[in-house]
């Protein structure tokens, strides 16, 4: 039992032992059972007695192969893996809930703020009044017994932490809200500037295709009896280049 339980402690748990029950055979020998029983309850009935023409039938119970009852995990409110209880509805516990010595409302609609900076001043103050205490002469045998002035200023101090980080950890989601709004706001920005260079690109490129079609036109209207003319008087200026 130590060992089963040190198992589902350890970090990267291997799969439970009982996986190795769910056989073919044992699942048909289930299926069997089950519709042999029909509606009366299977856990409360003789395995052996009711499969008693198959063969192989296990020494444990065949009902430990049924699917886990969504109704009772919804009825419980919690479900357990690996050896830990979780509930269905995962929520943060606030410092309360665990325990401590809440200093902030715990309605999470109220704004914190001003109870925040209060705590924040409180704990400013008392870690002056720790460090006077500090300075104190030893106290004498008749006030040894006594709980030390320090020690005091140092629980106190300590609640005082503990309510800054518990609401700041209450702020996570706001926080992850955040980071995911500026990410997704810098992903536009960023397809925004690519889409503008693309269509900057397409308007170079409709441009020099405008300017080549409106030289493929002026050179299409030149008249065509130039055209020997010109031709001619390449050939005569050639033969006076050779004489």
């Amino acid at each position: 039992m130590d060992e089963e339980e040190a198992e589902l402690r350890n970090p990267f748990p291997s799969p439970p032992s009982h996986y190795q029950n769910y056989t073919t055979h044992n699942l048909k020998l289930l299926s069997l059972l089950q519709e042999r029983v029909g509606d009366g309850e299977v856990s409360q009935v003789n395995q052996y007695h009711v499969l008693s023409d198959q063969s192989d039938i296990p020494d444990w119970s065949l009902t430990q192969l049924d699917k886990p009852r969504v109704d009772w995990i919804l009825e419980e409110g919690s479900y357990t893996v690996f050896g830990d209880t979780w509930p269905i509805k995962e929520e943060i516990p606030s410092l309360a809930e665990l325990g401590g010595h809440q200093l902030y409302p715990a309605d999470p609609s109220v704004d914190r703020r001003p109870a925040l900076q209060t705590v924040l001043k409180s704990l400013l103050y008392t870690y002056s009044r720790l460090l006077d205490a500090l300075l104190l002469p030893p106290p004498t045998l008749s006030s040894a017994m006594d709980q030390p002035e320090w020690q005091k200023h140092v629980e106190w101090i300590t609640i005082m932490a503990q309510n800054i980080m518990a609401a700041a950890n209450d702020l996570r989601p706001v926080q992850a809200r955040g980071s995911l709004e500026i990410m997704m706001k810098r992903q536009l920005e960023l397809r925004q500037e690519e889409t503008k260079a693309i269509h900057k690109k397409c308007d170079d490129l409709e441009a020099r295709i405008e300017a080549i079609r409106q030289a493929s036109k002026n050179e299409a209207s030149v008249p065509r009896e130039q055209k020997p003319a010109a031709v001619a008087q390449g050939s005569r200026t050639e033969s006076i280049n050779r004489v």
